[in-house]
């Protein structure tokens, strides 16, 4: 999947003061793509280097096949579908996996040296999620590609009288799920009730994502607090190990996803569904796709 077609060089590596450094909330730009897909997308480029090692995000919904069979190459394309989709999205790839995603499910492909993907929800599905790429350190970008698929049924969940947290990757609280098959990362998927919080302990060097996909949260990092509104994210760098606080400021429960993950800190150039080290490696990879040097994916019948 790729909303927006555009190439962006990114530098990273910006000091940060005290250790911890936060964009400004964010609401995405609008996406709209024939009858069947629109999305809220968010861009490393906009919001700052804070969003290490996440390179874009785009929450959606899609009701209709929309993309078909595209590439990646130099990075990881994450599928988190929510659990109030309906239906089944239908995920077929060059490394031969063909399955259909359910609600609550995750589908991680390190596409690495490249690989075709193509995903489509079933018929009368609608399909709420996010769709997120993920930066590799350029010793990685020519990795063979490999995959990875949690099912919702296999994600431990955190349960108390605040809360409901999914482990969809990585760990949380000493509660560990599956683990990331490039970038190191963990992605919680939950609910706050009322009054509720949830508290994450990260390690050194990460970039933490928060965004509210129902209702209004507070974000809060050491001494650095932002504010969300429904659909709005913040992106925080933290050098050093830390705390995140994530309350529930809503009459309502609240739905939020959080992803922290090994910052890259290296330059990269975004084109579409490339992300690569130079310009000149965007060029060789594209010129391989046209050869078909990235494989395929056998026609529907």
């Amino acid at each position: 999947m790729n909303a927006i077609n555009a190439t962006k060089d990114v530098s990273q590596g910006a000091a940060s003061r005290d250790g911890i450094a936060a964009s400004a909330p964010a609401g995405g730009d609008a996406v709209t793509i024939g009858s069947g897909f629109n999305a809220r997308s968010f861009r490393a480029a906009a919001m700052w280097e804070a969003m290490d090692p996440l390179v874009m995000v785009d929450h959606y919904v899609m009701t209709e096949p929309t993309f078909g069979a595209h590439p990646h190459a130099g990075m990881s394309a994450v599928s988190l579908l929510f659990e109030d989709s309906e239906g089944l999205f239908h995920n077929r790839d060059s490394l031969g996996n063909d399955f259909d995603l359910r609600p609550g499910d995750l589908y991680w492909l390190s596409a690495g040296s490249g690989a075709v993907h193509d995903e489509s929800p079933r018929e009368n599905a609608r399909i709420h999620g996010l769709q997120v790429f993920v930066n590799v350190p350029q010793s990685r970008r020519f990795a063979s590609p490999d995959s990875l698929l949690v099912r919702a049924t296999d994600m431990p969940v955190i349960d108390s009288a605040d809360s409901r947290v999914k482990i969809a990757l990585g760990e949380s609280n000493g509660v560990r799920g599956a683990e990331s098959p490039s970038t190191p990362m963990s992605i919680l998927d939950g609910t706050i009730r009322p009054g509720g919080h949830v508290f994450h302990e990260t390690t050194a060097n990460r970039g933490i994502w928060v965004q509210a996909i129902r209702g209004g949260l507070d974000v809060c990092v050491g001494e650095t607090t932002r504010r969300l509104t429904r659909g709005q994210a913040v992106a925080m760098k933290v050098d050093g190990s830390a705390t995140v606080s994530v309350s529930n400021v809503s009459r309502d429960s609240v739905h939020f996803v959080l992803f922290d993950g090994a910052q890259v800190g290296e330059p990269y150039v975004q084109d579409g569904p490339f992300v690569m080290g130079s310009q000149e490696q965007i060029a060789a990879i594209k010129a391989d796709y046209a050869a078909g040097r990235l494989g395929s994916i056998p026609a529907l019948t």
